[in-house]
């Protein structure tokens, strides 16, 4: 009998201790576990409106927007913006390959192959990065960029323009190339 108890006692010990080591936990410091920093929303196909007394002045398209936690808005495959004028009739366009918004300031930020349409005037302006005021209407960047007018191409450093590219002050004129001369 003794054996008998002797193992019976042997046995529950080691059924204690396994279990006790099986739940034995490693306890982290909050604080010093990594956070998720990536995006708290992601919309897909996005189309936001802007009016102004009911008339429309501002259309922006994305495929993907990513909201962040402090309300920073991320357009990681790029995005379309149309400007309209007071009679609603599109007057300009703007488009890059990646957007970013900070809407407590209503700025803009578009990068890569960017691209803005003056449609009335048949101007283009390419850069590789460009900003948009939003309560401005302005457009500047400090990038290299290109305008293309039906009579000349203008290139040069830094820019600052109305946002639908009707009038622009290029900083640092490098070129003027004139179609019209021969």
């Amino acid at each position: 009998m003794r054996t008998q108890k002797g193992l019976l006692a042997g046995l529950m010990m080691s059924i204690v201790a396994l279990v006790s080591f099986g739940c034995e936990r490693d306890i982290k410091n909050p604080d010093e576990e990594e956070k998720y920093t990536g995006p708290t929303i992601e919309n897909h196909d996005v189309t936001t409106l802007y009016s102004d007394s009911a008339r429309l002045m501002i259309k922006l398209q994305a495929p993907i927007q990513q909201e962040f936690e402090g309300g920073e808005g991320v357009f990681p495959k790029g995005f379309y913006i149309e400007f309209y004028d007071e009679a609603g009739n599109l007057e300009s366009t703007l488009k890059g390959n990646y957007g970013k918004q900070e809407p407590n300031k209503n700025m803009y930020t578009a990068r890569g192959n960017v691209v803005v349409h003056n449609l009335k005037k048949q101007e283009k302006l390419e850069t590789e990065e460009l900003f948009w005021n939003r309560n401005k209407a302005q457009i500047y960047t400090d990038k290299f960029v290109k305008i293309t007018t039906p009579e000349e191409v203008l290139t040069g450093t830094g820019l600052t323009a109305n946002q639908d590219l009707s009038r622009y002050s290029i900083k640092k004129v490098t070129g003027k190339f004139n179609f019209n001369e021969q």
